[in-house]
């Protein structure tokens, strides 16, 4: 077994939650009134605590304007958008192999809010994938490393058996900060250069590359 604990991000790592994630900050924007933000740069705060998504989206936004946009953001994600978000294809396959075998501990490290990651647990049936799981409300925001320190220390794992999986740099650093090994994927938001900047382990181009590579 290449690692005892495996750590995923979640949006743009095993779930396909990108466009909706898009579509939904432009409107909030557009309905706070901070005017539109372009696709490409919604797409690079993926991975990020909402409010230092919105801080580095809108430099210099006030903060009772970036508070309407965040009540806007929550809106839409939550009931006013129905673009779907589906597992990428293999997933929900590959995280099952990944749990029949003995003593493999999975986990998520995401940027997602406790209520929100709760939220697709519940409509997934995927709570039960996972060992812990943190979100940025509850601790530090990316690329801090204070969730995977604390998800190490909660399930007794040392940072050597450890490895985090992500599409972003801001998962890459995290885990880069306490020295573990990560793997970038390519199909989720940061280009395969930025993600290359912090010396991935691995990178993988689709789902079944990088479980392919995990299961080894």
């Amino acid at each position: 077994m290449r690692y005892e604990l495996i750590i995923f991000d979640w949006d743009g790592t095993l779930m396909d939650s990108v466009p909706k994630i898009v579509a939904c900050m432009q409107a909030a924007a557009q309905e706070a009134e901070w005017g539109e933000l372009e696709a490409a740069a919604v797409e690079d705060i993926i991975g990020l605590g909402l409010p230092e998504a919105i801080a580095k989206l809108c430099p210099g936004i006030l903060p009772a304007q970036a508070e309407r946009l965040r009540q806007r953001y929550s809106h839409h994600f939550v009931s006013g958008n129905t673009t779907p978000m589906p597992f990428f294809s293999g997933v929900e396959a590959q995280v099952a192999r990944l749990r029949e075998r003995e003593q493999q501990r999975l986990a998520v490290a995401t940027g997602k809010s406790r209520r929100g990651l709760d939220r697709v647990f519940t409509e997934t049936g995927s709570g039960a994938w996972f060992h812990a799981s943190r979100t940025a409300d509850e601790t530090r925001s990316k690329p801090h490393p204070q969730m995977l320190n604390e998800i190490l220390v909660e399930l007794g794992v040392p940072v050597e058996r450890a490895v985090m999986v992500g599409d972003t740099e801001y998962d890459l650093e995290m885990a880069r900060a306490v020295g573990m090994d990560r793997v970038a994927v390519t199909y989720g938001v940061h280009t395969p250069a930025r993600l290359a900047a912090s010396q991935p382990k691995w990178v993988a181009h689709n789902v079944e590359d990088l479980f392919g590579w995990l299961y080894g």
